[in-house]
This record gives C-alpha cells, sequence and structure tokens, in this order.
C-alpha cells in the first residue's frame, strides 16, 4: 500500500465516531467527519478492524487497524481479548469515538486463537489468555458493548 493511501486511511478512520448527527444514524451508525463533507459509514459488525500485531519503538506491543500500519495504532491489551464462542470472532478494545471496540481480523485472530484458555468448557466465552509467557486472566468486559449491539440489529 502506497504511503499516500496509508495516510488518507489514518485520516479517515482518526475522524470515525459514531453517528450523533441526527441524521442517518439508523442507516449509519458511524461518521466520519471531513471539512465540510460528511462520510456516513456502515459495516456488518465494526468499522474498526485490528489486521496486524505490531511491535512499537520502545518495544511494547501495539494492534494496527484499518490498512494504517504504524499511523493506527493501539496498545495491545491481551486481556481485554473477548472472543465469542459462538462465532469465533474476536475482539479488542478500539478508539472510544468510534465505538470503543474492534473487531480482529479473521487471519490475525486465528493465530491468536491457540493462545485462549477454556475453564468452563468451550461453549463459553475463554476464561483466560496465554501470551509471552504470562497468563491473563479475561476481564470479558466488552462483552455488553458485543451482545448489546447485537440485540439493537435484532441477531
Amino acid at each position: 500500500m502506497e504511503a499516500k493511501d496509508q495516510q488518507f486511511l489514518a485520516f479517515f478512520f482518526k475522524q470515525l465516531k459514531v453517528n450523533q448527527s441526527g441524521r442517518y444514524e439508523d442507516t449509519f451508525p458511524y461518521l466520519s467527519p471531513c471539512g465540510r463533507e460528511h462520510n456516513y459509514v456502515r459495516c456488518d459488525d465494526r468499522p474498526v478492524v485490528f489486521t496486524h500485531l505490531l511491535q512499537g519503538a520502545s518495544g511494547e506491543e501495539l494492534l494496527s487497524y484499518c490498512g494504517g500500519a504504524d499511523r493506527l495504532t493501539l496498545p495491545f491489551q491481551p486481556e481485554k481479548l473477548l472472543m465469542l464462542p459462538e462465532n469465533g470472532r474476536v475482539y479488542h478494545p478500539g478508539p472510544e469515538k468510534a465505538g470503543g471496540v474492534g473487531l480482529v481480523k479473521s487471519a490475525l485472530a486465528y493465530e491468536l486463537s491457540p493462545h485462549f484458555e477454556y475453564e468452563r468448557g468451550p461453549s463459553q466465552p475463554p476464561t483466560h489468555f496465554r501470551w509471552r509467557d504470562t497468563r491473563h486472566a479475561l476481564t470479558n468486559e466488552l462483552l455488553p458493548f458485543i451482545r448489546g449491539r447485537e440485540e439493537e440489529k435484532g441477531a
């Protein structure tokens, strides 16, 4: 991807927020303003999709999202991962103004999936995530955001 494309994606997704404009809110739940222009966004699940795990300049682990490479990153918080056993989707905290939750891309979720542990059985969300020699107890704090959204959509 060219640097110009990454620059545009970084701008677009840094502006992305929950649509509270009073216009098209039911049809387009997200909005990315660009000057006088309003880019209305809808998606099947979440507009923020984490695509890569990167290493930051200080050695910290970062999740890159939406094709922005190192221009769009958030700190990786393994204890806050949420995996739904009914569909295998994995979520991580995302930018607050874009709803606070991002979906982990399938290929990355597949790489992370062997690190989940299920103390309550495979039909329940995992309880722990083993990462870099540390066993993290999963908080599942994103579950109300995901379940609430599914109920709104009638899923």
